[in-house]
C-alpha cells in the first residue's frame, strides 16, 4: 500500500473526530518563513485561534487497526473495514511537505490502539517528537492522548503539543461500560487530571521567569474532549453535568459534542437513526452559557424536563421559566444580570454598562448598538419602553419566538413533510428609520 492510499483510508477515518479546533494555541515564527493560505484534499479540516486566525490542519489516523471493540467506533476491532497502517516517519514526511506547500500549518493525530495503550502512545510520541527536535517544526500540533497510557507518557505528549484531548465519549459510565467495555471515566478522570497538573505547574514557572528567556515551563496550552450525542439513552442534563465537571475540575478549553451517525454494519445495540441535529446545536448553546455567561447546569435543564428545548435556545427557554425576573432595567441592572436577558451577548452588554455611566439608555441607542431589540423588549425595561404593562405570558412569547409549525402535503408519491414557509421579517433597523422606536415597542 503506497502512501497516497494509507491517507486516503486513515484521514477519512479520522473523520469523526471533532475535538480538533486550535483555540488558545501559541502562535509561532517558522524558522524560514510562515506557510500562509491553505488548500483542500485528503484530510484537511479548519480550525480557528482566538485571534481569528484559520488554521488548517492534517487530520490523520496514525493507524486504524484498534484492540479496543467499541459498538460506535468504526475502527473497532469486529468491523470489517480496510486496515492501514503509517509509521512515525511517514507521517513526519507528510506533514512537512503539506507544510511546505502551504496546504497546512499544523496537525492533528490519534490512532487505533495496537499492542498496548503505551506502545501506541510512544509511537503518536515519535511522530511529534521527530517534528519538534529533528525538523525545528513550530506549527501547531495536537495529539490525541490514551487514558490507559502511563501517566509519564502523557506528561511527555504535553512536551511537544500544543493541545491534548482526550474523548469521554459517553458521560455515564454505566452506558460506557455496556457500548465500549475497554473504556472507564475514573481512568480518562485520572489521565484529565494529570494533564491539568503539569499545565498548572508550566504556567506557574512561565510567570517566575517571564523575563528570562529558558525554556522551563513549556507545556500544552489546555485539552479538550468530545462526547456522542444521541447514542444512548443520556439526557441533555446528563451531557451538561459532566461538562460542567470537566470545567470546574479541570479547566478545560472545550467539550465538542458529536451527533451520534450511523456508521456501515453497525452493531445491534447501536440506534438506526441519528439524532436531529439541532440537539446537538442546543447543547453547544448551553455550554457556551455555562462556559461564558454564568449559567449552571440546573438552571439550563430540570428534573421534569431533562432535555433541552429543540424550539427555543436555552437561554429565551429559561427565560420564559423565570418570567417574575423579567422584565430587567438595562440602566440599573448588574452585568450579571444583563447576560440573562434573551437576545443580548456579552459584548452588548458590557457596552450597555459602559454607556449607561454618561446617559440613561433608549431604544435607539441599543438599536445603533445592533442589540437584538427585537428577542429583548419583552424582557428589559430602558428609558423609553416598558413591556410590564402589556402583560405578555410565557405561552404568548413562546408561540412568538418558536419556529413556525410544520405542514404536511399530500402528492402522488406519498405524503411529503415540508415546513411551512416564514413570513420575511422587517429589519430593526429600518424600521425604526421608517416608522421610529414608537412603533418598535407599539409591536410588544
Amino acid at each position: 500500500m503506497n502512501t497516497l492510499e494509507k491517507l486516503e483510508i486513515l484521514a477519512d477515518a479520522a473523520k469523526y473526530d471533532a475535538s480538533c479546533a486550535s483555540s488558545g494555541a501559541r502562535k509561532r515564527d517558522s524558522r524560514g518563513g510562515k506557510g500562509v493560505g491553505s488548500a483542500g484534499g485528503v484530510g484537511i479540516c479548519h480550525s480557528y485561534a482566538p485571534d481569528g486566525r484559520c488554521i488548517s490542519l492534517l487530520k490523520v489516523l496514525l493507524t486504524n487497526v484498534c484492540l479496543y471493540d467499541c459498538h460506535y467506533c468504526i475502527n473497532r476491532r469486529s468491523s470489517n473495514v480496510r486496515r492501514a497502517r503509517f509509521t512515525p516517519e511517514e507521517v513526519v514526511e507528510l506533514t512537512l511537505s503539506f507544510y511546505k506547500r502551504n496546504y497546512i500549518e499544523g496537525l492533528f493525530l490519534s490512532s487505533g490502539i495496537v499492542r498496548s495503550a503505551d506502545y501506541t502512545m510512544e509511537q503518536v510520541l515519535r511522530v511529534a517528537r521527530l517534528l519538534r527536535e529533528e525538523h525545528d517544526f513550530r506549527g501547531y500540533i495536537h495529539l490525541k492522548t490514551i487514558p490507559e497510557a502511563s501517566p509519564e507518557l502523557i506528561a511527555e505528549a504535553g512536551r511537544y503539543a500544543d493541545r491534548l484531548s482526550i474523548n469521554v465519549e459517553l458521560p455515564r459510565q454505566e452506558t460506557l461500560k455496556e457500548l465500549a467495555p475497554e473504556k472507564n471515566v475514573a481512568r480518562t478522570r485520572n489521565a484529565m487530571g494529570t494533564i491539568r497538573g503539569r499545565i498548572d505547574e508550566a504556567k506557574s514557572i512561565r510567570r517566575e521567569k517571564s523575563r528570562s528567556r529558558k525554556k522551563e515551563g513549556v507545556f500544552a496550552t489546555g485539552q479538550s474532549t468530545q462526547m456522542i450525542v444521541g447514542m444512548d439513552g443520556s439526557t441533555d442534563a446528563h451531557f451538561l453535568h459532566r461538562a460542567g465537571d470537566l470545567y470546574g475540575n479541570f479547566k478545560l478549553r472545550r467539550v465538542y459534542y458529536s451527533a451520534f451517525s450511523p456508521i456501515p454494519e453497525p452493531s445491534v445495540v447501536l440506534p438506526l437513526k441519528s439524532p436531529p441535529l439541532v440537539r446537538e446545536h442546543r447543547l453547544y448553546q448551553a455550554d457556551w452559557l455555562l462556559r461564558f455567561y454564568g449559567f449552571e447546569v440546573g438552571e439550563l435543564t430540570t428534573a421534569k424536563e431533562p432535555n433541552l428545548d429543540l424550539d427555543l435556545d436555552p437561554k429565551l427557554s429559561w427565560a420564559l421559566r423565570n418570567r417574575a425576573t423579567f422584565p430587567v432595567d438595562v440602566n440599573r441592572a448588574s452585568l450579571e444580570m444583563l447576560y440573562r436577558i434573551p437576545g443580548l451577548g456579552v459584548r452588548n452588554a458590557q457596552r450597555i454598562v459602559r454607556v449607561r455611566r454618561h446617559h440613561a439608555l433608549r431604544l435607539q441607542d441599543l438599536i445603533k448598538m445592533r442589540v437584538n431589540v427585537k428577542k429583548c423588549m419583552p424582557f428589559m425595561i430602558c428609558a423609553d419602553h416598558q413591556p410590564a404593562r402589556l402583560e405578555w405570558s410565557s405561552e404568548r412569547l413562546r408561540a412568538h419566538f418558536a419556529p413556525p409549525p410544520e405542514q404536511m402535503e399530500l402528492s402522488f408519491e406519498g405524503v411529503i413533510q415540508t415546513k411551512a414557509p416564514k413570513v420575511p421579517e422587517v429589519k430593526v433597523k429600518q424600521a425604526q428609520h421608517e416608522a421610529g422606536a414608537e412603533a418598535l415597542s407599539g409591536e410588544f
